[in-house]
């Protein structure tokens, strides 16, 4: 009878001892079942936005090339622009140079007109001399618009 005892007491021990590892796995299962759950959320979230992420990106490329042409057009403008300039600078200073030259001529003529003695009264100014003057006030202004706009 001891024996039976002790075989009995052996077994009911190894019958408690497997029901406690069975309700520590129980509830292992249980924490992975709600991790997987959790898991399932994650990886939803996870796809969820890389679809935001891709459809954000194929609208910054969109944007993106929009600018690009945007910048190309802009660039031609101002190179058309900058060379319609360098043909205006071109001609003010043809301009100038032509001004110069009547300038020069009016001088000489003013200077050949004019006698050697000067009279005591002041002589009336020639319109020849006028006209001088006043191209070289246009040079003058001109010069200082065309290093303005240089500037």
């Amino acid at each position: 009878m001891t024996i039976n005892l002790i075989a009995d007491v052996l077994v009911a021990s190894l019958l408690v001892a497997t029901i406690v590892t069975c309700f520590i796995l129980t509830r292992r299962i249980e924490r992975l079942k709600a991790d997987e759950a959790g898991m399932r959320q994650t990886v939803g979230a996870l796809i969820t936005a890389t679809d935001n992420a891709e459809r954000a990106i194929a609208g910054l490329k969109s944007t993106l090339g929009d600018c690009d042409r945007t910048l190309e057009e802009r660039l031609r403008t101002a190179e058309r622009y900058a060379a319609d300039l360098a043909a205006q600078v071109e001609a003010g200073q043809a301009v100038m140079e032509r001004i110069g030259q009547i300038v020069s001529a009016a001088t000489l003529v003013g200077a050949k007109e004019v006698p050697v003695e000067a009279p005591a009264a002041p002589a009336p100014v020639s319109r020849l001399e006028s006209a001088a003057q006043s191209a070289a006030a246009i040079r003058a202004r001109a010069a200082r618009r065309l290093e303005e706009q240089a500037a």
